[in-house]
């Protein structure tokens, strides 16, 4: 299908604002509610202007919940939606000068013209997947709940007055056990949505066949990917979970070491840590590759870094080929 418009939407939690254009100029610019009503009303604008939707490319930025209107509509009428990072947005149109939702939604259609043969198109979830992300989100909070309340009595124990401190842990203690409690709960919740899920459950005893990959590993990369639909590639995931290192260099002046980058899924990469932890702490082959890596001069946190990749490539060939990863694998033609 041919493109011949290109629209660029800024988003906001009250409005939205359209910038439409096609090869050769800006065309024209609405502002319109943040709702369906909204949505509407630039339909409706579109088609007295001529503008088909169907040949045309949406861009936006990834903007969580306040751009649920836009993928309600690119969902019911299979429009092509391209959600990009905003600041991978504002570094490729170069020094700009001010700034406004209606600029903002103008720069958004340019950077859509100019990048339209990199666009990656919106797939939408399903259902179960939805729910599991909100599941995940809302343990998320509750065990940030419960550290609000733990890590600062073991933070001043040792400063403060011991029956002042035995009271304050007795306070707190029937909050922290409702806590864990829903977060029992919320566990319970997920692992069930999972088991009645033939596709995710299929998936779980792939993933989790990799040593070192747990359910909340499973499920952080389940919600990431969207099932393993937005990245076929190990290696664009292990760049975008942040543990993919890049040469520092320039001419004969600089020469730093290699380093990964901050932009990333730090919430992807951390888990991704604690996963390399627990699997160099047990015996195995990475076990062995670590310590060995050790033995002969390497840094502590490059071999680490190297076993979290390792892990991203098991899993994404457990995916690929449809089978259980195998510790003691012997090749066909052995």
């Amino acid at each position: 299908m041919k493109t011949s418009f290109f629209i660029g939407i800024d988003v906001s939690k009250k409005t939205l604002d359209f910038a439409v254009r096609d090869h050769r100029q800006h065309l024209f610019h609405a502002k319109v509610a943040n709702s369906l009503t909204g949505i509407e009303q630039f339909k409706k604008e579109c088609v007295a202007k001529n503008i088909n939707l169907q040949h045309s490319l949406i861009c936006c930025e990834h903007t969580g919940i306040y751009s649920q209107n836009i993928l309600s509509l690119a969902t019911q009428e299979n429009l092509s939606l391209w959600l990009e990072s905003s600041l991978r947005i504002k570094r490729s149109l170069g020094l700009q000068r001010g700034k406004s939702d209606k600029i903002d939604a103008i720069r958004i259609s340019e950077y859509a013209y100019r990048y339209s043969d990199k666009a990656v198109i919106w797939q939408p979830e399903r259902g179960v997947i939805a729910k599991l992300r909100q599941l995940v989100g809302l343990r998320k909070r509750l065990l940030n709940a419960k550290s609000a309340l733990k890590v600062p009595l073991h933070e001043v124990a040792e400063f403060q007055d011991k029956k002042l401190q035995k009271e304050m842990e007795k306070l707190n203690k029937k909050p922290i056990e409702a806590l864990e409690k829903q977060i029992s709960e919320v566990e319970r919740k997920i692992n069930e949505l999972i088991k009645e899920d033939d596709s995710l459950s299929h998936l779980f005893s792939l993933v989790t066949s990799v040593e070192g990959i747990g359910p909340v590993v499973f499920w952080e990369m389940i919600i990431t990917t969207n099932e393993f639909k937005l990245f076929s590639c190990p290696r664009k995931f292990a760049c975008y979970s942040g543990v993919v290192p890049f040469e520092h260099s320039s001419g004969i002046s600089i020469r730093g070491a290699t380093r990964v980058s901050h932009i990333a899924n730090k919430r992807m990469k951390k888990l991704l840590h604690m996963a390399a932890l627990a699997v160099i702490s047990k015996q195995g082959d990475l076990a062995n590759y670590y310590h060995r890596k050790v033995e002969q001069g390497k840094n502590k946190m490059s071999v680490i870094n190297a076993i979290r990749n390792k892990l991203i490539h098991r899993v994404f060939a457990c995916i690929r080929d449809n089978r259980k990863y195998e510790k003691n694998y012997t090749p066909t033609l052995a």
